[in-house]
């Protein structure tokens, strides 16, 4: 049995991350700057300054990257954690990335490839798996544009995923050796936009007029171009509708 630090470990992500170690009988500690003050085991540590990380890393053999954010402080965290971890030795980490990091120019994703980047070159033991969007992203997006009769969309295809298969995959992935790039997670089927938001629409009982949006630029169009597409890693078991009826 292994010691895994999760960072970000109580978000919808990290939290279900910690779940699944903890089943499987891993000692866990949850990362986060505000932690549970229910769980005896979480830590408190904002990444971005670093502080207290030495000391919530000694004994950890594997760490699980899930804390991030479009805010900012990616790089900064990164910085703090890789340095940290090499310091006390830490045998592995994984990192969950976004599938297109390398294609769609957006300044999130160029962060994230950042910290793929520096992990490849830090010389430690790392393993990255990218996924496609979280079904509780498309939700969100969705429940945001649902505010108005007339209802904007994004007119591109998305493949979301549910953040629990992906969960349980980044425990999989915690639980073996360093892998480098993992392949990536898509979700069970490659949608339209409109679809996923006549599917939100239904599940909330409310109708709407559909707003087709297209916007200029690289980063739509890297969008448009389905750079944000694993359709070839479908291996999502849970649609965006059964998400929503679940």
């Amino acid at each position: 049995m292994r010691t895994v630090l999760v960072t970000g470990g109580t978000g919808t992500l990290g939290r279900a991350v910690v779940e699944h170690l903890r089943r499987a009988g891993h000692g866990v500690r949850p990362l986060s700057r505000r932690p549970d003050p229910g769980d005896p085991d979480a830590v408190g540590v904002d990444l971005r300054t670093g502080a207290g990380l030495g000391r919530a890393l000694e004994g950890v053999d594997t760490v699980v990257h899930c804390a991030s954010g479009p805010a900012g402080g990616d790089i900064e965290s990164a910085t703090h954690l890789i340095r940290e971890v090499r310091a006390a030795g830490t045998a592995h980490v994984v990192y969950v990335s976004i599938v297109g990091v390398d294609r769609v120019p957006l300044g999130y994703y160029k962060d994230k490839l950042l910290v793929e980047r520096a992990l490849e070159a830090s010389g430690l033991g790392w393993t990255v798996l990218r996924a496609t969007q979280f079904h509780a992203l498309v939700r969100r997006i969705c429940a945001g544009a649902a505010r108005s009769p007339l209802m904007p969309f994004p007119d591109v295809d998305v493949q979301p995923v549910d953040s629990a298969e992906v969960a349980s995959r980044l425990a999989r992935l915690a639980e073996g050796a360093p892998a480098g790039r993992a392949p990536d997670m898509g979700g069970p089927r490659v949608e339209s936009f409109r679809d996923l938001a006549r599917a939100y629409l239904e599940a909330e009982g409310m109708r709407r007029r559909l707003l087709p949006v297209r916007l200029p630029g690289r980063t739509f169009a890297a969008y448009r171009a389905g750079g944000h597409l694993a359709p070839d890693r479908a291996v999502g078991r849970t649609t965006f509708a059964e998400y929503l009826a679940r």
